[in-house]
């Protein structure tokens, strides 16, 4: 480790300790979401099952709630509800990650775990170069640099970033997103045989490629997977355009479904999918478990999206990380939902069957504060149903249109509406929400679709209301929720 390398890590945890009293006094810490111990969170990076453990990395600025040079912060947990905040796994120390480790993936080789991360620079003239880089372990907590093995290909821009790397039967391969030089936004795809040595093949897809037309000057955080038989890529693309209800975040994620083919290269698929419908969701990534589980995190932020209008800013922190949901596919789309094991989290059940609301709002005896889980379980809706929570943020669903609506103040004009809006392509049958002390998970109708955002009430208001226009039966279970434990 370079005296560089050491100085940085020492720095950071300087910050940590300096400003420990003020982010933990912070009413809007969360209770069951990772959140950096300073500064600002957000990618979650090289997500792997090593050796019975899952390690959760993650981008991390400790020196200011903004963005900058990133080091890679690091979790690990045996159960996804118990975890220990690890050393830091990289800093930006070298000639060729001074400017930010950037994101990556892990892998796990011949009993060592490979990060593959992002070297960012900026050069004398102040242009961006990025390369993309290893690290191994054989602890799985203290990391050697190797250096860059992938340089920027001819054609493309300094825009180069993301490496996801998988095992296909006795070949590597690794997807980048990119940038080319029309400012189009590209997948890049890599094989290798050892993980040092890397062969480009070309673009799987992108803006202009497999009759896509144009989509974006840039797509983020690529990964590659396979879900019951059918190839996804997952990608955050930007530039893209509002459209009605889609793309109304500054920038976007989702996936297309399709098929991959490795000697082309190219994925032919179908339609852009939008992966959350909320505020607050971009660049997730997944990994495979012991149990054959395709687990994802995302951020619970947006780039340069009002970033600095979060209250948290103040008290020298921002973002924070979604809960680990599962992905599995119905045939037709991705199901989302949170991993089981975090009912671990509950505490007592309270349960209301067979509430009947009509024309009318009314809270209901015990459902309130935070943090808490809701499940929501429709017997009969006429019209219109809509939650309210804590006088902030609510959640509404049209029968007529099958609108879902979330809406909350405007983070910079706050005497303004924000809206996020989609359609329900059936009736809403159930809401599995997860409510923490400043975000909301959203589930609808089993996971078919997923609204993901940061909301910033009062500390003091617990009160919970339910609106129906005409009739609506439901049942409603709610637990109270111990949160993650920390080491």
């Amino acid at each position: 480790m370079s005296d560089k390398d050491t100085a940085l890590r020492q720095q950071a945890m300087s910050e940590i300790v300096t400003h420990e009293t003020t982010v933990s006094g912070d009413p809007y810490r969360l209770s069951f979401h990772h959140m950096p111990p300073v500064g600002l969170m957000n990618d979650p990076n090289g997500l792997i099952q090593w050796k019975g453990e899952y390690h959760l990395f993650y981008q991390w600025m400790p020196f200011k709630p903004d963005h900058g040079e990133k080091f890679w912060g690091h979790y690990i947990s045996k159960d996804l509800v118990h975890w220990k905040h690890e050393e830091i796994a990289l800093a930006p120390s070298e000639w060729y990650d001074k400017d930010g480790c950037y994101s990556g993936s892990a892998v796990s080789h011949e009993d060592t775990l490979y990060l593959f991360y992002t070297g960012n620079v900026f050069n004398d003239k102040g242009d961006q170069e990025e390369y993309q880089c290893v690290a191994t372990s054989t602890d799985g907590v203290h990391f050697e640099k190797k250096g860059p093995v992938i340089h920027v290909p001819d054609g493309y821009t300094g825009d180069f970033r993301d490496p996801k790397v998988w095992k296909q039967e006795q070949k590597w391969y690794m997807v980048v997103g990119a940038k080319n030089q029309n400012s189009q936004g590209k997948v890049l795809m890599y094989e290798s045989d050892d993980l040092l040595q890397w062969e480009f093949i070309g673009p799987i897809a992108g803006s202009n490629e497999n009759r896509l037309g144009d989509f974006g000057y840039m797509w983020e955080c690529p990964d590659v997977f396979e879900l019951d038989g059918t190839d996804i890529l997952l990608v955050s693309p930007q530039g893209l355009q509002p459209d009605g209800m889609k793309y109304n975040n500054t920038y976007q994620t989702g996936y297309f479904a399709g098929e991959l083919s490795f000697t082309e290269p190219s994925l032919e698929h179908g339609a852009f999918v939008e992966l959350d419908r909320g505020f607050e969701f971009y660049a997730p990534q997944t990994f495979i478990d012991n149990k054959g589980r395709r687990i994802m995190f995302g951020w619970m932020g947006v780039p340069e999206q009002m970033e600095q209008s979060h209250p948290t800013v103040s008290s020298k922190w921002i973002h924070c990380l979604t809960v680990p949901r599962v992905l599995e596919w119905n045939g037709e789309q991705i199901i989302q939902s949170p991993v089981p094991e975090l009912e671990e989290m509950r505490e007592a059940v309270l349960l209301h069957s067979e509430i009947t609301i009509e024309n009318d709002q009314k809270a209901i005896r015990g459902i309130e504060g935070r943090p808490i889980e809701l499940q929501i379980d429709f017997e009969q809706l006429d019209d219109q149903f809509a939650i309210e929570l804590f006088h902030y943020i609510s959640f509404s669903y049209t029968k007529r249109d099958g609108t879902l609506t979330l809406s909350r103040p405007h983070l910079e004009d706050k005497s303004q509406t924000e809206f996020r809006r989609t359609v329900l392509h059936e009736e809403l049958n159930k809401l599995h929400i997860l409510i923490d002390t400043s975000s909301i998970e959203i589930f609808v109708n089993g996971g078919k679709e997923v609204f993901t955002s940061r909301m910033f009430p009062q500390p003091e208001d617990e009160d919970i209301l339910f609106t129906s226009l005409g009739e609506t039966t439901f049942s409603i279970e709610q637990w109270k929720l111990s949160g993650y434990v920390y080491e």
